[in-house]
């Protein structure tokens, strides 16, 4: 028994040894730093794109409740990311809609990842597109617009009144406001 225990402990003993012990062989250098691995993945390529920011996104939103309150207007801002993830919902007080909630965000989730103002969406099927409507998930009525920055989509913004024409407004304001 002791014999046993004995070479499990050498064993032991070795495997730490070998472990914590750089391995040098005739011609080879010293093992790379973290830093230098970190620097040798930096040569496969990465695509950059721009994001909507939480700022851009409260900017949006104020812009475009100015417009209802300016109008007296009572509804839902949403703004979400290119992959119509939410980033920021404004309910105003006695919104038209308690539906507004989920109207404005996924109306805006509609125009990022279909790239194009949900009007669109809605017209096709107006005109005759019907499959448009087995689109899962989607909402595709008018008042959300895409946000576009050096010709991509960076997010969409979305907005759920008492009437289509003043979501369409609502959000056109919200837009309005990037280029300030």
């Amino acid at each position: 028994m002791k014999m046993a225990i004995t070479i499990i402990l050498a064993l032991g003993a070795l495997v730490l040894l070998v472990r914590f012990t750089p391995a040098q062989t005739p011609g080879s250098t010293a093992p790379k730093s973290e830093n230098n691995a970190a620097k040798s993945k930096s040569n496969v390529p990465l695509l950059e794109k721009k994001v909507l920011s939480l700022e851009a996104a409260h900017k949006m939103a104020a812009a475009a409740i100015d417009r209802a309150e300016k109008n007296h207007w009572r509804g839902v801002v949403a703004v979400v990311d290119d992959g119509g993830w939410l980033i920021l919902l404004e309910r105003m007080d006695d919104a038209a809609m308690t539906a507004s909630v989920e109207l404005a965000a996924e109306k805006a989730r509609s125009a990022a990842l279909f790239k194009k103002p949900s009007q669109q969406l809605e017209e096709a099927i107006n005109h005759g597109r019907y499959a448009a409507i087995t689109a899962r998930g989607f909402v595709e009525m008018q008042g959300a617009l895409p946000v576009v920055v050096d010709g991509q989509v960076v997010g969409a913004i979305g907005a759920s009144f008492a009437t289509p024409e003043e979501d369409v407004q609502v959000a056109q304001a919200g837009l309005a406001a990037l280029s300030q």
